[in-house]
């Protein structure tokens, strides 16, 4: 959906509230924001996911890596964030299950899951049955749960830049023990960073957003939106 000028305003509105909230450390005025002020309101899970709390996140990752929040701080926000996505995922309406199975998991090392749980949440609430490894999953353990459920895509989530080579590890490993049967999908700011990272591995899939995701995982999958 194309957002008018209006609705832009309305979400960049709640999302300086959101992200003021997270440096205060305020749970409960951030929980406020985006469910009594967004969700209730009528402004759809998708939205708040990808233009407040993705976005504020994004905010925060970025004073972060400018030395302006301390790593206290950034942890706080975090926790923040993972609170009021645990609130729209109880309230949020799901699609009728699809019959596509997905896992979604962070990549050996990495210990940022917020964006790799953005990911997961919104396919979950699109319909496919998701499971959510969560953060720093060892590639073996990882092949594991592919080999116990042969899922039809795997997303794999890095945020930090070092941790490329676990991404380029668990997808060549992945490719050797399940060929095409499985299609991956990678992302996180990690893939942003190593500009030849997408290139070399050639995944299934990439997006620049959950949504944006959850609309190409259903083309590829061969699912009706």
């Amino acid at each position: 959906m194309t957002l008018t000028a209006p609705r832009r305003s309305d979400l960049a509105d709640l999302q300086a509230r959101y992200l003021a909230a997270q440096l205060r450390g305020d749970r409960r005025e951030a929980v406020r924001v985006v469910v009594a002020d967004g969700l209730d309101r009528g402004v759809s899970l998708d939205e708040l996911i990808e233009h407040v709390v993705g976005s504020a996140q994004r905010e925060i990752g970025r004073l972060w890596e400018r030395n302006e929040l301390g790593v206290a701080d950034e942890h706080m926000a975090t926790a923040i964030s993972n609170l009021v996505l645990a609130q729209l995922y109880e309230r949020a309406a799901a699609a009728e299950r699809n019959g596509k199975d997905v896992v979604v998991a962070c990549v050996e090392g990495e210990l940022h899951d917020l964006p790799a749980r953005l990911v997961a949440d919104a396919l979950d609430v699109a319909g496919f049955d998701v499971r959510f490894l969560g953060a720093n999953v060892p590639t073996d353990a990882l092949l594991a749960v592919l080999a116990a459920r042969r899922p039809d895509l795997v997303a794999l989530s890095a945020t930090m830049s070092f941790h490329s080579g676990s991404v380029r590890d668990a997808v060549s490993r992945i490719r050797a023990e399940h060929g095409g049967a499985i299609a991956i999908a990678v992302g996180g700011a990690a893939c942003d960073w190593d500009g030849v990272l997408v290139a070399d591995l050639q995944p299934d899939l990439t997006a620049e957003s959950a949504r944006e995701l959850v609309a190409r995982a259903r083309r590829l999958l061969g699912v009706e939106s």
